[in-house]
């Protein structure tokens, strides 16, 4: 071990930071147990998806449509859950709150419900011209995918009521730090598709999928909403469900409003990015979409619930104005995400071709290789922007339990100005893919003002954040080598075949693709050995982050 990490084993803080790692460790697990059970169903989502439409203009329309209640909800719950709504309620957790904790989730639940459904009303009565702008290329191009997006998008719709409701809930959940039930809430959504598709593809057809997500959503507010009359039911706050009009909401509103701003923009640049992509070619969407899905896997399990489980320990910590603990949870956080994401950002980048295959061509007979070829570049660029969004989730994260929502929402302003610059820029020169490097773009201006927002709000994190990054990119860097020394002797030397179909692929001539077996062992091969290499090398740099989560994960096993 390095003499700095020896340092570093000395300070007196060292144990604290040990604490931080082992607390935030195990509540990240925890989220991360359930979101794997989401991400799997999710994944399993994209194979029925695959198998039964493929990469279609009707997988497009389909895409389109469900973009509205994603988008809505991220606008209308998804950054106040973050922002306002765990951080404030965070504030009314102990004993001599409770009564008041309750009033607060009252008032919340019947604004929201009452609100959401004057929403839901307004989308089902727009429908037709909300598809028209989100598909203009539908409407002269393909007349019909446009009239199935308008029939997609009213299916959907009423999710966007269930959903959101669900969002509220499982803030309320957060705030208390019960994890499980809301870790559970992907798993519980995806369900909906992966059941209902199978059932109904053949009597509904594409209309199946908005069927699933409908069926989903109300499962999922069903599912939390079971935990927090059961938590309320234990603290014997069922009888203090009245709503007041407190001033903690005048709070969250006022938390809410500048993170609302900058959702709006966002939401008009992803319904943007849909309008540019579908202008680019009816499968372009799908394509997107599909690289997506595979980007966002690592993010849930490890950005988002890195972030979520540190959250309330700096809520906490900024209200009892410890901002020596501060900094070490925040930077503690840092180092766990980059720990984590860069080897599955190396695997994505490397091994993406043979994981599309597996995942989605060889599940079905409409996936063709021409759909791996073009779904795989979008991949990599999305694996560079991948690294930047997971860093940037705790930034956000750190500023939300600051109770400070302006600048994250101005930072990200300036993020969606350098996303449509440089799409317009790209756009006639790469197609879809210029929207791809645009929202890697964004990402990578985004983490960066936010790092220099943070520097002027609180000063340096903690001592050797910088040295323990290094280290883990030195690992990374390393690891990538031998993965892609090992692909490519699987590529070239042990699989001729393998060879011959990854000529057809550059040379465009997508007739042949290696076969099942064939890519499930060269992706374990490569994958396995450049994991157990990356795991050598923390262990031979000193990574002392990675022994202390190992013991943390091994404790909390043993539980």
């Amino acid at each position: 071990m390095s003499d700095i990490t020896e340092q570093e084993n000395r300070t007196p803080d060292a144990s604290t930071r040990d604490q931080n790692l082992s607390g935030i460790g195990r509540s990240a697990s925890l989220i991360s147990m359930g979101n794997i059970a989401g991400r799997i169903l999710g994944l399993v989502r994209e194979m029925i998806i695959a198998r039964y439409f493929g990469a279609t203009g009707e997988v497009s329309a389909f895409r389109t449509a469900s973009q509205v209640p994603t988008a809505l909800y991220d606008l209308l719950v998804g950054g106040m859950l973050s922002a306002a709504l765990v951080p404030t309620l965070n504030e009314y957790t102990s004993l001599e709150h409770r009564k008041t904790f309750a009033r607060l989730v009252s008032s919340l639940l019947i604004l929201f419900a009452l609100a959401l459904a004057l929403i839901t009303i307004t989308l089902e009565f727009f429908a037709p011209q909300i598809a028209q702008w989100l598909a203009p290329g539908f409407r002269v191009n393909t007349p019909h995918l446009l009239i199935l997006t308008i029939r997609l998008l009213r299916i959907a719709v009423p999710t966007v009521w269930f959903i959101s409701m669900a969002g509220v809930v499982m803030g309320i959940l957060y705030a208390q730090e019960r994890f499980t039930f809301p870790a559970m809430a992907a798993a519980i959504f995806n369900l909906g598709i992966v059941v209902t598709t199978p059932l109904l593809a053949s009597s509904l057809g594409i209309l199946s999928l908005a069927v699933g997500m409908l069926i989903g959503s109300i499962a999922q507010l069903i599912f939390m909403g079971w935990d927090l009359v059961r938590f309320l039911y234990q603290e014997n706050l069922l009888s203090s469900l009245r709503p007041s009009n407190h001033p903690a909401l005048s709070k969250i509103l006022h938390l809410y409003l500048p993170i609302a701003s900058v959702t709006l923009f966002s939401t008009g640049q992803i319904a943007l990015d849909r309008r540019l992509a579908n202008s680019t070619g009816e499968l372009s969407v799908a394509w997107m979409q599909y690289a997506t899905t595979l980007q966002q896997l690592p993010l849930g399990l490890i950005s988002i619930a890195i972030s979520l489980a540190s959250l309330p320990r700096l809520s906490h910590y900024f209200t009892i104005q410890d901002q020596k603990k501060y900094r070490q949870t925040l930077s503690t956080g840092l180092r766990l995400v980059l720990l984590l994401i860069v080897p599955a950002a190396a695997i994505l980048w490397i091994l993406g071709e043979p994981i599309i295959r597996l995942i989605f061509e060889h599940q079905s007979s409409i996936f063709a290789p021409e759909d791996t070829a073009r779904v795989f570049p979008a991949l990599r660029i999305y694996a560079i922007g991948m690294i930047f969004a997971a860093i940037d989730n705790p930034l956000n994260y750190a500023f939300y339990a600051r109770n400070n929502t302006l600048l994250p929402a101005i930072v990200g302003v300036i993020s969606i100005l350098v996303y449509v610059i440089t799409a317009f820029t790209l756009l006639n020169t790469m197609g879809y893919l210029a929207l791809v490097w645009a929202d890697t773009i964004k990402h990578s201006s985004h983490m960066l003002l936010m790092i220099l927002a943070l520097y002027w709000q609180i000063g340096r994190l903690q001592a050797g954040l910088c040295i323990s990054w290094s280290k883990i990119l030195g690992a990374g860097a390393g690891m990538a080598v031998v993965v892609w020394a090992t692909y490519h002797l699987f590529q070239f030397y042990i699989f001729p075949s393998y060879n011959l179909a990854y000529d057809n692929m550059t040379t465009q001539n997508f007739t042949k693709s290696p076969t099942f077996l064939v890519d499930l062992l060269i992706l374990s091969g490569s994958a396995g050995l450049g994991l157990s290499a990356y795991i050598m090398l923390l262990y031979w740099f000193g990574v002392r982050d990675f022994a202390t989560l190992v013991a943390s994960l091994r404790k909390k096993s043993n539980i």
